[in-house]
């Protein structure tokens, strides 16, 4: 049982009370020790977390941790989430990823051929999947808080596992279109869902790495989409489909099949973890209590302030612009590598093409976990987002500089070093930038349709008539990476210049005469909150 501390050292302002308790009297200072120890203080007191929990917060009214939890029992809890949360949730990613982009492996295979497309059809039937995704994304992620994602990740990976096999049996441009459209649909609510669902069980400071324990799966289903389509290609047929048919029936049987494995496995949140014991429920609840200002619950009730917060947060709208530029470059590499690689060697059979593209995705795979570990030791992740557009930058200066093939291939490794990078950790930030959890998925839904506009732009980087050395798509990600490097490092100075001035706010005198749930709706507006770079 985890005890609480008087801590006679501190200020006794410390915790908010539930009813908006303001005068000095109304706070106490406590410490929870998760170990069980009540500790040597003469004041020490045999009150459970969970007892606690009902009716205080956990931060000092000035935005810091209240509470200090035995790191042992932090460290065991949080390898058996890894361990029970992370696969699954990456499998599901890696195949949503795959079930996208497996359109740029079926182009090398005859898919646009054997439609008949010409023109920008191709760029068309890429567009019409992320008209459905973008204005889905918000609802999308709203509906996975509402449902729950223990229930909603896996229903939502069924529905596009069925729209890939789908994907299949598709003979012109409309039935194509259309089944992109549904694609996007189903496809929108996964990477703000999957990031909304991991912030219910993870630090600030720890999320960033867990995101990248998923998102890594965008640069490996390059890499493994490839390795996949090489080796389906090499059957004769599948349930009478073939050539690049093959590729969507059986993915797409591949991801139902982890959907529905998915319904069985993923818990909806730690008071109803099955693994967890109830003391390491209370930890794991009390522990993210211990991070947002002016909270005492960990999962609210949808609500129009703190759904607005999460959205016009400042932090939010500045990482959401920087995320949609990335896109720009992830998503349009995601579709045209494999007809980059194509035009740089042209001469290769399809099945070596395709091989081509694995090598880059997996040092661009390497690149999002040391990211995300340096964001994870240090937390920070304004400053890696930022610095991680040089390289990419560098890369396409690569491009547009040589016709070599050799350069130009190294080219992509360079891009693929900085890149990705984004993916975990502009979702990272925006969700260590507000205080509730309806803030945060709508912080986070925001977040990721501004990056799905990204990739709507990107499907017209790479044009027929600017082939086969694309100086337009290449000098437009050079464009949009400078953009990238300039807005972060603006975003930086904000955040430091604001806290500043926060620091100096008499957090007392502003909050003075507000009820509990008023002071809960500032959400970031309370002034004992901190930017997190």
């Amino acid at each position: 049982m985890a005890s609480v501390t008087h801590e006679s050292k501190e200020t006794p302002q410390i915790a908010h009370m539930e009813g908006g308790l303001q005068n000095d009297d109304d706070f106490l200072d406590v410490k929870a020790v998760s170990s069980g120890q009540a500790g040597t203080d003469e004041y020490a007191l045999a009150y459970p977390v969970s007892l606690l929990s009902i009716w205080l917060t956990w931060t000092f009214r000035y935005g810091h941790p209240l509470v200090v939890f035995d790191p042992v029992e932090e460290r065991r809890l949080v390898y058996k989430i890894d361990i029970c949360i992370i696969p699954t949730v990456a499998l599901l990613y890696l195949f949503c990823f795959i079930d996208r982009a497996n359109i740029g492996n079926a182009r090398l295979a005859g898919f646009e051929k054997n439609l008949g497309l010409k023109g920008y059809q191709y760029n068309q039937v890429l567009s019409v999947f992320y008209i459905s995704y973008i204005l889905f994304e918000i609802p999308s992620t709203m509906a996975c808080k509402w449902i729950g994602p223990g229930w909603f990740l896996p229903a939502t990976t069924l529905g596009f596992g069925i729209m890939t096999v789908a994907f299949a049996f598709v003979h012109d441009i409309h039935t194509a279109c259309g089944v992109r459209f549904l694609l996007g649909i189903f496809e929108a609510p996964m990477l703000p869902g999957i990031a909304y669902y991991l912030s219910r069980w993870y630090r600030r400071s720890e999320l960033a790495f867990r995101l990248a324990l998923y998102v890594v799966m965008a640069p490996l289903a390059g890499a493994f989409g490839g390795l996949l389509a090489s080796a389906i290609l090499t059957l004769e047929s599948f349930g009478g489909r073939k050539s690049w048919e093959m590729i969507f029936a059986i993915e797409g049987i591949i991801t139902i099949g982890l959907a529905l494995i998915a319904f069985f496995t993923l818990t909806d949140r730690p008071e109803t973890a099955r693994w967890l014991t109830d003391d390491q429920k209370q930890l794991a609840i009390a522990r993210l209590k211990s991070e947002r200002v002016a909270t005492t619950e960990v999962l609210d009730k949808l609500d129009k302030a703190k759904l607005l917060r999460g959205i016009l947060n400042p932090v939010t709208l500045t990482t959401s612009w920087i995320f949609l530029l990335e896109c720009i470059t992830v998503q349009g590499l995601a579709f045209f590598a494999p007809t980059i690689i194509r035009t740089i060697y042209p001469t290769y059979p399809v099945v070596r093409q395709q091989l081509m593209t694995v090598p880059p995705y997996i040092v661009g795979a390497f690149f999002v976990i040391t990211s995300a570990f340096l964001a994870w030791k240090t937390d920070r992740r304004n400053a890696i987002i930022t610095y991680s557009a040089i390289p990419v930058m560098v890369g396409y200066i690569m491009f547009l500089a040589s016709e070599n093939a050799k350069v130009r291939y190294g080219a992509i490794f360079v891009i693929v070093a900085g890149c990705f990078n984004g993916g975990a950790l502009c979702n990272a930030q925006v969700s260590a930038n507000v205080v509730s959890d309806t803030a945060r998925s709508s912080a986070i839904g925001t977040n990721v349709m501004f990056g799905n506009i990204g990739g709507l732009i990107a499907t017209w980087a790479f044009l027929p008539f600017d082939g086969p050395n694309y100086p337009i798509g290449n000098g437009l990600n050079l464009a949009v990476q400078a953009t990238v490097l300039i807005f972060g490092i603006a975003l930086g100075f904000w955040m430091g210049k604001d806290n500043k001035k926060r620091a100096q706010a008499d957090v007392h005198a502003k909050i003075q005469g507000l009820s509990h749930k008023q002071v809960a709706d500032l959400d970031w507006r309370h002034p004992g909150f901190k930017w997190r770079p």
